[in-house]
């Protein structure tokens, strides 16, 4: 068989039809439809009749219209840099070879350019090129600059990594280099005493740069007095050397003071009154993440799973602390088809493993510990076995007697302090999730539905020898349960419910929270 040669344009009505379809095109006020939203991005093509409907057939059914970019012309971009837009488009449409492919590159276009949050519409223009060159295509790509360089946000999320429910402000200042930069200053402060000032930047890869760029330098101030006798302050420096599609890499440095302001009266519990000083973090951290979930405020079908490697200790320092974390997420949701019902579950896992001299004889470091609690919903939660309903700030997990004080009661019996929550270094947790839709239109059309859940946790010692008399049954006792059910108010923001929990299982120290909760969980 005798292969088919590839069909060019050229000497056919074909091309005269596409030129004409565009002239028109752009003389027909009647496209405009009144009301139209300004983020809108398009792909100018036919739609006018049937001349155009049957030229769009006949070119969809030869596979081979082969046609070459002649040009690509880029409109609108009054404050961004020319050469940052022609990085992200022109190496996509000199791969077109087909008409086909060109349409299926005018839409990469169009998605690539708006996930640059620089522009509040992109369209993408096909026209016919010059007389002589029958087979030539002109892209014309304008572009309408965002209005406002300037945005802000005012919310109530929980931060798993700091460990906090906070009220959070933030303002974002974008391309204020015609550059694709953006920066931005956040103040947030928690409702247990802690407080967060950070500053960012960042730079897109088309900048000619072989990944994306972005730095963070934040100061926190956490008083954990409410619930244990440390204090901690973090100054703290973050940088992105590495993101590429799933994989991301950065470098992460903080200098850390931890005290115990009841230090004069020996409160703090053993543990702590070891670590007590200033110490040096310097970490490299590797993230593999796939998200293939439908909806960041309620999946219901779909797939995440994220895996995070950490190694703490490569600055040159005696003071530096050694560790190696490593934490993983998985996610899955099924839809059921009856009433907007779907079934989430998900399991979490983490683990620390100090490394050096003496290794895991050693103890690792209280901050970078894992902390289970703050009422916060593990559905959206893609940071480690952090997120946990029902029980409130570092309430889950071992525990410690802070130091008999040396003074006596009215009684004359001595008095002993509180338990101190020391945290762990092996972390598990689990749910499931089964949402549905209320029975009240006027709720579905805004999103809010119903939810009942159940979940388990674990957490564990495992530096300071205490692997030794880890076993099987001890791991399976640890576990503490809970269940409920609830409603959940989807925004733009965030994520906020309002739950009634019910503790199945606890250990004695716990610090638990039964009855009605309010959460929220910022989107992934």
């Amino acid at each position: 068989m005798v292969a088919q040669p590839e069909t060019p344009i050229s000497h056919t009505e074909d091309l005269e039809e596409l030129d004409d379809y565009f002239d028109d095109y752009e003389d027909d006020d009647d496209l405009e439809e009144e009301g139209r939203e300004d983020s809108e991005s398009s792909i100018q093509m036919p739609t006018d009749g049937a001349k155009i409907e049957s030229l769009v057939r006949r070119l969809a059914a030869e596979e081979r219209v082969v046609v070459r970019v002649n040009d690509v012309i880029i409109k609108g971009n009054t404050r961004t840099y020319y050469f940052l837009i022609a990085a992200e488009v022109e190496p996509i449409f000199r791969e077109a070879t087909t008409f086909l492919e060109l349409l299926r590159a005018a839409t990469a276009v169009n998605a690539r350019l708006r996930r640059l949050g620089l522009f509040d519409s992109v369209t993408v223009t096909l026209d016919a090129g010059p007389p002589g060159l029958p087979t030539a295509v002109n892209v014309v790509v304008e572009v309408s600059e965002a209005r406002n360089q300037l945005t802000g946000d005012l919310g109530v999320y929980f931060e798993p990594e700091a460990r906090y429910n906070s009220v959070q402000g933030s303002l974002k200042l974008k391309n204020l280099f015609g550059l694709g930069d953006l920066w931005d200053g956040s103040v947030a402060y928690g409702l247990d005493q802690v407080s967060e000032v950070s500053i960012g930047f960042s730079l897109p890869k088309c900048t000619g740069l072989a990944a994306p760029l972005s730095a963070r330098i934040s100061l926190l101030s956490l008083d954990g007095l409410k619930f244990s006798s440390r204090r901690q302050q973090v100054l703290g420096l973050s940088l992105c050397l590495l993101s590429i599609g799933n994989h991301d890499v950065s470098y992460n440095l903080s200098w850390r003071s931890l005290d115990d302001p009841s230090e004069d009266s020996q409160m703090s519990y053993e543990t702590l009154s070891r670590k007590l000083g200033h110490s040096l973090f310097s970490a490299l951290k590797y993230a593999f993440k796939i998200d293939q979930r439908d909806s960041a405020t309620r999946p219901t079908r779909g797939h995440a799973f994220v895996s995070t490697s950490q190694i703490g200790g490569l600055f040159p320092d005696i003071r530096s602390l050694s560790l190696i974390r490593q934490e993983f997420d998985l996610r899955y949701a099924i839809p059921l088809g009856i009433y907007g019902a779907a079934f989430n579950f998900g399991v979490s896992g983490g683990m620390i493993f100090p490394w050096g001299n003496a290794s895991l004889n050693a103890s690792s470091y209280l901050p970078e510990r894992f902390y289970l609690g703050y009422n916060s919903s593990p559905v959206l939660s893609l940071r480690g076995p952090t997120a946990v309903l029902g029980f409130k700030g570092t309430g889950l997990g071992p525990a410690e007697h802070r130091r008999v004080v040396s003074n006596y009661s009215s009684d004359g019996e001595s008095k002993i302090s509180e338990k101190d929550h020391i945290s762990g270094d092996l972390a598990v947790t689990a749910f499931a999730d089964f949402s549905f839709n209320l029975p009240f239109r006027v709720l579905q059309e805004v999103g809010i539905h119903g939810h009942i859940f159940a979940c388990t946790g674990s957490l564990n010692r495992f530096s300071e020898n205490a692997y030794k008399g880890f076993s099987f049954q001890k791991f399976r006792d640890s576990f503490r349960s809970w269940a409920g059910f609830g409603i959940i108010i989807p925004t733009k923001l965030f994520r906020m419910e309002v739950n009634y929990c019910h503790i199945l299982k606890q250990h004695e120290h716990d610090r638990s929270k039964m009855g009605l909760q309010i959460s929220f969980s910022r989107l992934q």
